[in-house]
């Protein structure tokens, strides 16, 4: 699994503050647009799902 942000909830204004909680430095961002979870480096701690102020983040199926 993979988490992904859903972009009716991310505010998408603002460097997103998860980028820098979590631990596998899986999240990045270009600019303030949504940040993107890299599968291959997430550990799948959860953390980010845990953090996110507004509920944005969540689990997905990867599709590989």
């Amino acid at each position: 699994m993979s988490p992904v942000a859903d972009p009716g909830l991310c505010p998408q204004n603002h460097r997103c503050p998860l980028i820098e909680s979590c631990p596998a430095e899986a999240i990045s961002q270009e600019g303030f647009s949504l940040p993107q979870f890299d599968p291959d480096l997430c550990i799948e701690c959860g953390r980010c799902i845990a953090l996110c102020g507004k509920g944005a983040v969540h689990w997905v199926e990867e599709s590989r």
